[in-house]
């Protein structure tokens, strides 16, 4: 993604310049176009961009502070170089607000510096914050971004939270396997070196346990390899949009992750037409908040039906990934006049129903990890055991 720097004209024929990160010149004149200006002249950008974006308690608590200085009458730039000179932050976060702070005072909008830092933050805090600067309620708007991305913070740390548990369950099983493939098994050898014949399962695994105790080192290069081979696999557009649509339409699972996806859609959405942002435009913001691609790949033709006159409710009913109470809540709004209320509704009441869904995919993968360690574990015991016993037998046999 590029910088531009570009001017632009409004309907009303008021000039506009500023900068906007845009994938192409034609990408920026449809972003200009969707908040109702005219590209006239853009120019990339050449030079560092910073591409590490904050992280969500980051933003939140620049947001927080941004608010309430503002709303303590300080001005902007004042309110900028108090939160650069926070003690409390890390340098590379301080070098980031020292540089939105430098193109303010040089005349710059909030927005456009915070579009100068590349992808530091993300197009909807840009975008709320222009939407802020043409209402003059930057202090309102900043108040609800630090709610937004409190509450995504909180999620985010849920999912990892609730994540530790089977990350150390399938760590531990590793382990475990890697010690009786390498150090238990191997003892074994000599005992079933006296055996005329091993049962198949036995074979197996001391030809396992023969390989992992004497190239262990292929093992370890081949999952290297194995795992960033996946990741440029799942870095494939087409590839990543089959991944995402079968992840959708997995049984049980399929649809706590419609529920997650839905909640973060109607939580961005919500925010962005409370703030006065048109829908059209609110629909391109949003949908790249889904973490989805086959979903997001839906939104041309949601953003092409409700141009020629369809409903929002009736187009977000035909996006396959979202909960059909998104549309149901819509549809609502829309014919009591009080869309924003009910989007801000459906939202808090997705937050919640995403973080049920997020146990209950824990809940479930929990006990299948122990069934998969109970299955490895099995398979070794009865591959060692079995031969033993056959020997016992053999020898009550010849005995008798």
């Amino acid at each position: 993604m590029a910088t531009y720097r570009y001017k632009a004209k409004d309907e009303q024929g008021k000039s506009f310049s500023g900068s906007m990160n845009a994938v192409s010149e034609q990408d920026l004149h449809e972003k200009l176009k969707n908040d109702g200006k005219y590209l006239i002249e853009a120019k990339e950008q050449k030079g560092k961009v910073r591409s590490k974006r904050l992280r969500a308690d980051r933003l939140s608590e620049f947001s927080r502070n941004l608010s309430k200085l503002i709303k303590a009458g300080i001005t902007l730039v004042k309110a900028l170089r108090i939160i650069s000179e926070d003690e409390s932050i890390k340098p590379q976060e301080r070098e980031i607000y020292t540089e939105v702070l430098k193109n303010v005072r040089q005349g710059m909008t909030l927005s456009d510096a915070l579009s100068e830092q590349g992808d530091t933050f993300p197009n909807l805090f840009i975008n709320m914050m222009r939407s802020s600067e043409n209402a003059g309620n930057m202090d309102t708007v900043a108040a609800d971004m630090a709610e937004y991305y409190s509450k995504e913070h909180k999620l985010n740390q849920k999912v990892k939270s609730s994540m530790t548990y089977p990350k150390i369950l399938g760590v531990l099983i590793v382990v475990v396997v890697i010690v009786i493939m390498g150090f238990v098994l191997p003892q074994f050898d000599s005992l079933f070196a006296q055996m005329e014949s091993l049962p198949a399962a036995t074979k197996i695994l001391m030809g396992l346990s023969d390989f992992v105790q004497h190239k262990w080192y292929v093992l370890i290069f081949s999952a290297v390899v194995l795992y960033i081979a996946l990741k440029i696999i799942f870095s494939i557009p087409k590839v990543k949009y089959y991944k995402d649509k079968f992840e959708i339409h997995m049984p049980v699972m399929g649809k706590l992750r419609k529920v997650i996806y839905t909640a973060r859609f109607a939580r961005t959405l919500s925010s962005l037409y409370s703030a006065g942002i048109s829908i059209l435009t609110c629909l391109s913001i949003a949908k790249t908040t889904i973490g989805n691609s086959y979903i997001e790949s839906q939104f041309d033709d949601l953003i092409a039906s409700i141009r020629s006159g369809e409903t929002l409710s009736t187009g977000l009913d035909k996006v396959d990934g979202f909960t059909k109470k998104l549309s149901s809540t819509v549809m609502v709004g829309e014919e009591t006049g009080s869309l924003d209320s009910m989007l801000i509704s459906i939202a808090d009441q997705m937050d919640y129903e995403s973080e049920i869904a997020i146990g209950k995919m824990v809940s479930m993968l929990e006990p299948l990890m122990i069934v998969v360690m109970a299955v490895i574990v099995g398979f070794i015991m009865i591959a060692v055991i079995q031969p033993i016993y056959g020997s016992y037998q053999s020898i009550a046999g010849s005995v008798g």
